[in-house]
């Protein structure tokens, strides 16, 4: 079975190039400028109101994987490092990557991608015209196609939920946060040109929810 675990980093559009009507509505509950700088923050969140700057993908069968990412107006040549292939291009096109990758997979494997990495990535390529060549929504209460560590750690949200970085550390598994990056960062380091910083981050991510399925797969899956 081909098992791929993918990840993806987002950031907000800019919030003066929503209309009116669009600022207004995102800001209906905002009652201090501190919430409303929150709000923008989130944005991040949401598929009408981000853009993908990386996806990563690793192969569980074979430890390979790519993430492909934006790089802004500047030029960076395909590159490898730790068996990752890194290739930059305009959301669309790493999009297209992503969709032509995934389409050879049985199983994929994500944290928390129910709830954020697969309805962004769905919509945020309907958005960009174009078509997933998979549904990344199937049915909720299995593992034989979408493996969601985070639902199956919670049982399907039976008892608390816990981020990444600690359940890789209740689970005995170097964290990707231990270098001190997290995902807040990556709005201002994109501004900032740190393109590649941003895809090897997400590679970090890739690897670490890779050991996280490992101790699920052993332990947890009937």
């Amino acid at each position: 079975m081909n098992t791929i675990i993918f990840d993806i980093e987002t950031i907000p559009i800019s919030f003066e190039t929503l209309d009116e009507a669009q600022q207004k509505y995102l800001l209906k509950f905002a009652e201090t400028p501190e919430d409303e700088e929150k709000v923008k923050q989130e944005m991040a969140l949401w598929a009408p109101t981000n853009q993908i700057v990386a996806i990563g993908m690793l192969s569980v069968e074979s430890g390979k994987g790519a993430v492909y990412y934006q790089s802004g107006d500047t030029v960076i040549e395909p590159y490898e490092k730790d068996g990752i292939k890194y290739e930059s291009g305009t959301e669309k096109e790493i999009l297209e990557k992503f969709w032509k990758a995934l389409s050879f997979s049985q199983r994929f494997v994500t944290f928390n991608g129910r709830g954020f990495d697969c309805p962004v990535l769905m919509l945020r390529s309907a958005m960009c015209g174009v078509k997933p060549s998979r549904n990344l929504m199937p049915y909720r209460y299995a593992a034989d196609i979408h493996v969601d560590l985070l639902e199956q750690l919670t049982f399907y949200n039976a008892c608390r939920k816990f981020n990444l970085d600690f359940y890789c550390k209740a689970f005995g598994i170097a964290s990707p946060k231990e270098n001190g990056m997290n995902g807040h960062e990556v709005a201002p380091m994109y501004r900032a040109g740190k393109y590649q910083m941003i895809a090897e981050y997400c590679a970090g991510d890739l690897h670490a929810t890779k050991e996280l399925y490992f101790r699920w797969k052993e332990n947890l899956a009937f």
